[in-house]
C-alpha cells in the first residue's frame, strides 16, 4: 500500500514538473518569437518618398534616426489586447547621454484629445452632459461669445470633439518654463500673457471640419464646471488609474518620480528646446505626459469597449458613437481610417520637440504607438508603422493608407 501511494505521488510530481516546464518553455518561446518580430521591425525600415513609395533598400531604426536627426524614439506594439513588446532607442537627453527606454515619458501633444473626449463621454453616460446641447448652457465661468456665425447653429460637444464646431485656434505653442503661465480662463478669453489667439467661433458650427485645439479647451472648462474638479485630477481618477496608465499625468509640475523619466524635446535643427521642453497649460488639447506602453493600454481599453468586451472605460454604445464618422469629418474625439478588417482609430500629436502617433484596429485589439522627442519625427514614425504592418502581416496603419 505504501509503495502504491509513493508511486502515485511520484507520478503526480513528474506530471506537475512537466507541466511547469512546458509552461516555462512556452513563455520563453513566446518571448523569443516577439524578439524575432521586434528585430524584423528594427532591421527593415524603408525610407518613404513623397509619393508614399518605399525605397528599395532596407535599413535600421538607428540609421534612419541619424539621417533624420531624431534624438530618441519609443515603440509599443500590441495584439489580442496584450502588449507584445515595448522598447526605446536613442537619447532622451543628448546633453547628459541618458538613453530612452520603455519607461521614458514623452509629451503626447494632441493625443491628449481622445483621452479628454473619453472623459466627456463618461459624463454623457452619467447624464451630466449631452452630445447635442449648446455647451453655453453648462459653462459657468466663461461663455462662448455669440456672433454672426452662431445665429442659427450652436457649439455642441459633438461638434467640438469632431472639429466641426466652427471654433478657431487650431493649436498651441506652449510656454517656456521661465514664462508666466496663463490660466484656462485667460487662454479662452485672451490676455497679455497668452501666446495664442482668443477662442472664438470663426465659421458656422456644423458647416465643415476645422481643426480646433481651442475647442478642446472649451471642453476642458466644461468638464471642470460640471464636475467641480480640476481637469488633471478628474482625468487621473476616471481614466488614467483605472486603465493602469501609471506613468501618465496631466498634472504640472510633474511628480519627482515622473520628472526623472521625462525626455527633452529637440527642434528641427536638433537643438534642445529651451528648458528641455515647453509647458502646455492647454491640458485637454496638448497637456499629457505619457509613454507608448501607457497609450497602448488606453487604445486597448477603448477597442475593448468598442467590441463590447469590457465596459470599464466606456459603454459599447459610447465607444461606437466615438467611432462613427461625422459627415465631412472624422470620428467624435478620434481619427478614423480604413474599412472592414482595416477599420482603425488613431491620433497624431505634435508639441514643440515631440511628435507621436497611436493607432489600433477596431475589431482585433492590435496596433502600435510610436513617440519621438524630435520635431523631425513624423517621417520616421511613418516608416516604423509601415515596418510593423509588414512584419506582422497587418493591414496598413498610417493615416489614409
Amino acid at each position: 500500500m505504501k509503495n502504491t501511494k509513493f508511486s502515485l505521488l511520484a507520478i503526480i510530481v513528474v506530471v506537475l514538473s512537466s507541466c511547469l516546464s512546458n509552461k516555462k518553455d512556452n513563455k520563453n518561446h513566446t518571448t523569443a518569437r516577439e524578439i524575432n518580430f521586434q528585430q524584423r521591425v528594427e532591421n527593415n525600415i524603408y525610407k518613404i518618398n513623397k509619393n508614399g513609395e518605399d525605397d528599395s533598400t532596407a535599413t535600421t531604426i538607428e540609421s534612419r534616426m541619424k539621417a533624420l536627426n531624431v534624438a530618441g524614439v519609443s515603440i509599443s506594439v500590441f495584439n489580442n489586447n496584450k502588449i507584445l513588446w515595448s522598447k526605446g532607442y536613442g537619447k532622451k537627453n543628448k546633453e547628459t547621454g541618458e538613453d530612452v527606454n520603455k519607461h521614458t515619458l514623452f509629451q503626447a501633444a494632441s493625443i491628449s484629445k481622445p483621452i479628454a473626449s473619453v472623459a466627456a463621454f463618461k459624463l454623457i453616460e452619467e447624464n451630466k452632459l449631452s452630445l447635442n446641447e449648446n455647451v453655453n448652457s453648462k459653462l459657468i465661468r466663461w461663455q462662448i461669445p455669440d456672433n454672426e456665425f452662431t445665429k442659427t447653429e450652436k457649439v455642441t460637444l459633438r461638434r467640438i470633439m469632431s472639429h466641426t464646431s466652427g471654433l478657431g485656434t487650431s493649436g498651441f505653442q506652449g510656454y517656456n518654463k521661465k514664462d508666466s503661465i496663463p490660466t484656462l480662463l485667460e487662454i479662452l478669453q485672451g490676455s497679455e500673457i497668452t501666446n495664442s489667439e482668443p477662442v472664438r467661433v470663426v465659421q458656422k458650427p456644423g458647416e465643415s471640419e476645422l481643426y480646433s485645439g481651442g475647442g478642446m479647451q472649451v471642453l476642458q472648462m466644461l468638464i471642470e464646471d460640471v464636475t467641480k474638479k480640476e481637469f488633471p485630477k478628474f482625468l487621473n481618477t476616471i481614466i488614467l488609474k483605472p486603465t493602469k496608465m501609471n506613468n501618465s499625468s496631466f498634472v504640472y509640475p510633474l511628480s519627482k518620480k515622473l520628472e526623472r523619466l521625462t525626455a527633452n524635446g529637440y527642434n528641427k535643427n536638433s537643438n534642445v528646446i529651451d528648458g528641455g521642453y515647453h509647458i502646455y497649460p492647454e491640458k485637454a488639447a496638448a497637456g499629457l505626459w505619457t509613454t507608448p506602453t501607457d497609450l497602448a493600454l488606453f487604445m486597448i481599453a477603448l477597442g475593448k469597449s468598442y467590441r463590447g468586451e469590457d465596459n470599464n472605460l466606456l459603454s459599447q454604445e459610447s465607444a461606437k458613437t466615438m467611432m462613427t464618422r461625422v459627415p465631412n469629418a472624422g470620428g467624435i474625439g478620434i481619427g478614423l481610417d480604413g474599412k472592414g478588417e482595416a477599420f482603425r482609430f488613431r491620433h497624431t500629436g505634435g508639441n514643440a520637440g515631440f511628435v507621436c502617433y497611436a493607432v489600433s484596429f477596431a475589431d482585433t485589439g492590435r496596433g502600435a504607438v510610436v513617440m519621438t522627442n524630435s520635431d523631425n519625427g513624423f517621417p520616421l514614425i511613418h516608416e516604423i508603422i509601415r515596418a510593423i504592418s509588414r512584419a506582422y502581416n497587418w493591414p496598413a496603419m498610417w493615416m489614409h493608407e
